[in-house]
């Protein structure tokens, strides 16, 4: 998706290709098949990038940096230049003054073609949604404008873990509470889930683009969306349990049945309580004092 996005805009040195990053684990699997596109000659990555955010007061070859996870996935297997990748500075000196020229960059560049967004389980974006005690206290990121105003925006979600901010995100109306529902305003947004993350989705049925019917042209052969597994959900998050078995369900029908056949009993003596005095009150004239009482 990413890769035939890149190829249908023909990069070139003089029309580069701007590509806006996140981190975290959500792109892996998109960097993976990126990589294995450039190396059967696919597409090439003439491409100004664009990171997310970086952590402050690590240093850069730190493992937790993101300086270290996007060398070591998609940009060391890669032909892109290293003067066109662009990541926020942590140790800068001027840390305000370092998120400005990073803004300024962007729109020297020309704003952003395509971001590859994720969330957190909280459904925010851009930057980390983890354990903060494993990380510094204070980070640069981009902000959510920026990701808005990126032409299109393809954001991946995996794992039931995110199922909730999914629902909220998509199915509720845009708010600030769940950052990422502010894709709803966006006009070329695509979002990219697995099973598992649909599992808290109101709307269950399956729709199948035009491009996925020529693709599997058998109907039959198009992969379920919506459609999911329960009990594997439950079972892999460690409170799963199964559901009950066609003995147990027989026995259970069978008994049930057998109550409805045998002999019923006398009906129950029904008793008519006397109806009751209508109630009267005096109506004096004027305003009257009203004790009042909290219930």
């Amino acid at each position: 998706m990413p890769g035939a996005r890149i190829k249908t805009f023909a990069p070139t040195p003089e029309k580069p290709f701007v590509l806006g990053l996140p981190t975290g684990s959500s792109p892996k699997g998109i960097y993976k098949q990126l990589v294995a596109a450039h190396k059967r000659g696919e597409i090439s990555f003439i491409c100004i990038t664009f990171n997310m955010g970086e952590c402050v007061g690590i240093p850069r070859e730190h493992p937790e940096s993101y300086h270290s996870f996007v060398y070591q996935h998609p940009f060391s297997h890669v032909d892109v230049s290293p003067a066109n990748i662009n990541i926020l500075i942590g140790n800068a000196e001027d840390l305000e003054e370092e998120c400005i020229a990073y803004e300024e960059k962007i729109k020297r560049a020309g704003g952003i073609e395509l971001f590859l967004d994720g969330i957190g389980a909280d459904g925010h974006i851009a930057f980390f949604g983890n354990d903060l005690n494993k990380m510094p206290k204070m980070a640069l990121t981009v902000g959510v404008q920026a990701v808005l105003e990126a032409h299109e925006v393809v954001t991946m979600i995996t794992g039931p873990h995110k199922a909730l901010a999914l629902q909220k995100c998509i199915e509720g109306g845009a708010n600030h509470i769940w950052t990422f529902s502010s894709l709803q305003m966006h006009l070329h947004a695509m979002i990219v889930v697995d099973e598992d993350a649909t599992l808290e989705l109101q709307a269950k049925t399956v729709k199948v683009s035009t491009a996925a019917k020529q693709a599997f042209g058998d109907p039959a052969l198009i992969p379920p969306v919506y459609f999911k597994s329960i009990e594997q959900v439950a079972s892999s998050q460690g409170f799963g349990h199964s559901l009950p078995s066609e003995e147990l369900f027989l026995k259970k029908r069978d008994s049930v049945l057998e109550k409805l056949d045998s002999p019923k009993s006398p009906p129950a003596k029904t008793f008519f309580a006397p109806p009751k005095p209508e109630l009267t009150r005096q109506i004096t004239p004027g305003p009257v004092p009203i004790p009042c009482t909290r219930e």
